[in-house]
């Protein structure tokens, strides 16, 4: 579905992913993993547009996208849940997930939200609260929501476990797991390398914007000192 072919992109005079290919099935669980600074988020965003491509191909269903605006990508069926979630927090869940569809037709609004609160209740009890005032757990699972009123085909989350309590992280991948089930395609990005084997079909390491190992999950999952030792994690 999602094809990376020798992927450079950076921000000015500084490339942060260099020659970096890839391919995500569809409806699979791709894991992007590394250390902090390794070219994990840089390369969601030069995908969703967001960072320039300095070399290569990004290409979606066969075709080019490498050029296309942020608006055009999300026509097509991708959707960023970002680092940090970044909500706006003086708006209500509910205005957060209007935005998120602002890419669909006005009348899906009511049945796409409908889609999101079925996926994550706790947002339907607080639909008409700031989103700032929302717990770690809610905001996360409020970011995710926001990002499937686009209804993607290609789902990009950034670090979805980072700072939250177990139990969030449970729902959140929960949730991973139930898009896979309806044919999203999820191209996550994690830190714990623990919890991204449980989900992933295919595992990329990245190091200093490169790719150091590409293989299944099945495979690291037999032999985790070995992704450890690729990140650097390895106990000496």
């Amino acid at each position: 579905m999602l094809r990376l072919t020798e992927l450079s992109a950076g921000y000015g005079a500084f490339t942060a992913v260099h020659g970096l290919s890839l391919a995500v099935a569809p409806a699979s669980v791709f894991a992007l993993v590394g250390a902090n600074g390794a070219g994990k988020s840089s390369t969601i965003m030069a995908i969703a547009g967001h960072v320039t491509v300095q070399g290569g191909q990004v290409e979606l269903d066969g075709q080019d996208i490498t050029a296309l605006p942020v608006a055009r990508r999300v026509s097509r069926g991708i959707a960023l849940v970002p680092e940090g979630r970044r909500l706006f927090g003086d708006l209500s869940v509910r205005d957060n997930l209007m935005i998120g569809g602002y890419a669909r037709p006005r009348r899906d609004e009511a049945e796409n939200r409908a889609r999101v609160i079925e996926m994550f209740p706790r947002l339907g009890e607080r639909l008409d609260q700031a989103a700032g005032t929302l717990s770690g757990g809610e905001q996360q699972m409020l970011a995710i929501g926001r990002a499937l009123m686009a209804r993607p085909r290609l789902l990009m989350v950034d670090e979805v476990s980072l700072g939250l309590m177990p139990a969030a992280i449970d729902v959140c991948y929960a949730a991973i797991r139930r898009l896979k089930e309806a044919g999203v395609s999820v191209l996550l990005v994690e830190q714990s390398t623990a919890r991204a084997l449980e989900i992933a079909d295919r595992v990329c390491v990245l190091e200093s914007g490169r790719a150091v190992w590409q293989g299944s999950a099945e495979e690291a999952r037999k032999d985790p000192a070995m992704i450890e030792a690729y990140m650097g994690l390895a106990k000496v």
